[in-house]
């Protein structure tokens, strides 16, 4: 059973909001993830973040990770070794996508491999136009002249 959020409250009093409600309403979408391979997703920063996934077996060349708009996929293949006879094989060597939905500002910084654990490192950065600025109150005044360039002034 499952009960579908309704979000039109919000829509009365939010603007530009969109997005994210459509991503809450996708997310109640989802059916079983797959839960291979693990991951962890640590904020190492006010605006810094780190995402761990354990790929043992994996090499850089099995890797690859793209970001796509405000999407991060990882995907990683193993090219296949026939090396003998597995007589038992519990290390996960399949193919994997595991996508992250990210916030808009953010953009990976780097990634490393290293003792089978993969770091994404992550940055939010806010752009200036967009951080608070103070507004002061009637202090100053619109002026209706037009733009001179400095060639075009004239000295007195």
């Amino acid at each position: 059973m499952r009960a579908d959020l309704d979000f039109a409250p919000l829509y009365r009093s939010s603007v530009g909001f969109d997005r994210v409600f459509n991503l809450l309403n996708n997310a109640q979408r989802l059916h079983a993830v797959d839960s291979w391979p693990p991951y962890d997703i640590v904020k190492t920063g006010e605006n810094d973040y780190c995402i761990e996934m354990a790929v043992a077996g994996f090499g850089e060349g099995d890797l690859d990770i793209t970001q796509e708009r405000n999407v991060l996929i990882v995907k990683g293949q193993k090219a296949e070794t026939k090396d003998g006879e597995y007589l038992h094989r519990g290390i996960a060597g399949r193919g994997f996508e595991r996508k992250f939905e990210l916030a808009d500002h953010v953009r990976v910084e780097d990634a490393s491999l290293s003792n089978g654990l993969l770091q994404v490192s992550l940055k939010r950065e806010v752009p200036e136009a967009m951080k608070p600025r103070k507004i002061a109150i009637g202090g100053a005044t619109f002026q209706n002249e037009p733009l001179q360039l400095e060639a075009d002034r004239q000295v007195a």
